[in-house]
């Protein structure tokens, strides 16, 4: 008997050992350009930096949609946005405090997802910061879709406020030491000191929790999604940090923002508390020993904002277009992942990625069969080879903005903007190998490529959910049909 016990005891260690942990930080907004190790010059990032020094850094990683709530739902689906069940933020602001928060369009019962991915190969599983896909009350409440924990935002619109009176946890309230605060002023004159601040920032409460599930899990594998809502939306930044942004930048009271009189040293104060958080979890798990078992990810969901002094910053690095646009500054995003033992230290790839890969990535790495998705697996990549299936093409859609596509094809890509007022609109073409700033329309060059783009567009765009996030449609059209 006690032999048995032996053997189980040791078979039971040797597939935790074999197990390896996965952590996919997922920040809101993040511009490629604003990381040290993609060239940021102005905000510090030392602990992603050292992050992407201790493993894979790639340069040309893109989201799946140019937005929060579809790009989280090509995340968690593995689905480019012709398939995927969301294609735009749903719902306006003002945000509204009640408890239905119906600012999230939710997915379908059933549908798979990272978490029930995770879950079925008998991790435990965890989604801890803005979800935006659904509610506890419907069938987008990640517990429903394969996530054993949930604490933070359900609804993207209470996500722009960085200290609301409540967050949520397993679909209970969880009650914060903060007034309410309406984060979209009408009146755009700027505050008195203080009026947009409260007592509990929502991200440490976050990165609290995340700590918290990840020692309760320790001895077991464990996949953590930590979508941090750093650096989105409203310039709250925590109580410390700004004022060294102040004087680095010698920035005087601008008068621009409601919310705060210094927007560059806000932000830039922002994305350094992001980093902060990531130097957390980094420090847990060597703390906890678990730092050479498990894979820790970085990534961000969309381009970034308007609102934001890009320039100053360089955020893009020189990419055109920002959050909302399928030109590159819109959808290419900082990547690195860390996997000890398996990839060497400081290496970067130039291959292209896209979010919608991590479902069959994933999958591959679990050795589990993977639902249906339009991705495929680079766990060859993050090893240190190229992928075994070949990349046929990138796909994205966008409603807003007029309608937008945009597919790329190894190094050509096309874009296809207005689509709405004008359906013969024609493909821009360029070769970011040449032009990654896509300045330079070449379509003339290559006159056979219009028609492959088309026949792509063809196969690829199925109806949406709703009639609004069709691309060929404008609002009156979808309103009357």
């Amino acid at each position: 008997m006690n032999r048995l016990l032996l053997i189980s005891v040791f078979l039971l260690l040797s597939q935790r050992l074999a197990a390896q942990n996965v952590i996919l930080i997922y920040a809101d907004d993040l511009g490629y350009a604003e990381l040290g190790s993609y060239g940021q010059k102005k905000i510090k990032t030392p602990h992603l930096d050292q992050l992407a020094a201790q493993g894979l850094r790639l340069t040309q990683f893109y989201t799946g949609t140019p937005v929060c709530a579809p790009s989280r739902a090509n995340l968690m689906t593995g689905l480019h946005a012709g398939h995927a069940q969301i294609r735009d933020n749903y719902g306006l602001l003002p945000y509204q405090e009640n408890v239905n928060e119906p600012g999230s369009f939710p997915l379908k019962a059933g549908t798979a997802t990272l978490g029930s991915l995770f879950k079925t190969a008998g991790y435990a599983t965890a989604a801890i910061g803005k979800w935006g896909l659904g509610n506890h009350d419907n069938s987008g409440d990640p517990q429903k879709l394969g996530f054993d924990y949930f604490y933070g935002y359900y609804d993207q619109r209470q996500a722009h406020n960085y200290y609301p009176t409540h967050l949520w946890e397993n679909g209970k309230w969880d009650t914060l030491r903060n007034h309410p605060m309406e984060v979209h002023p009408k009146d755009k004159t700027v505050s008195e000191s203080g009026a947009y601040r409260g007592k509990d920032y929502a991200i440490d409460k976050m990165t609290e929790k995340a700590v918290r599930f990840i020692q309760s899990n320790k001895d077991r594998p464990f996949f953590l999604y930590f979508p941090i809502t750093l650096p989105h939306g409203v310039l709250q930044e925590p109580t410390s940090g700004i004022d060294a942004y102040v004087k680095l930048f010698n920035e005087k009271p601008s008068g621009k923002d409601p919310i705060t009189p210094y927007p560059k040293a806000s932000y830039a104060a922002m994305v350094s508390y992001m980093d902060q958080q990531v130097g957390v979890i980094q420090n847990l798990l060597k703390e906890l020993r678990l730092d050479q078992n498990t894979i820790v990810i970085f990534t961000s969901d969309n381009g970034t904002a308007a609102n934001v002094d890009r320039d100053f910053f360089n955020s893009t690095g020189g990419l055109r277009g920002v959050k909302q646009d399928v030109y590159e500054g819109g959808i290419r995003e900082p990547f690195i992942i860390k996997w000890p033992g398996k990839i060497a230290q400081g290496k970067t790839s130039d291959y292209p990625v896209v979010t919608y890969d991590l479902m069959a990535t994933f999958a591959d790495l679990l050795q589990v069969k993977a639902p249906k998705n339009d991705g495929i697996s680079v766990l060859d990549l993050f090893k240190g080879s190229l992928p075994v299936a070949k990349r046929g093409f990138l796909y994205w859609e966008y409603p807003s903005k007029g309608g937008q596509l945009a597919i790329r094809i190894g190094n050509l890509k096309g874009v296809k903007t207005n689509i709405q007022k004008n359906k013969a609109a024609a493909w821009q073409i360029y070769d970011l190998s040449k032009d990654p700033g896509e300045s330079n329309d070449i379509a003339s060059s290559h006159p056979e490529l219009p028609h492959a783009f088309d026949a792509i567009v063809k196969k690829e765009h199925t109806s949406p959910l709703r009639p609004e996030w069709d691309i060929f449609k404008s609002k009156k059209e979808s309103t009357e049909n």
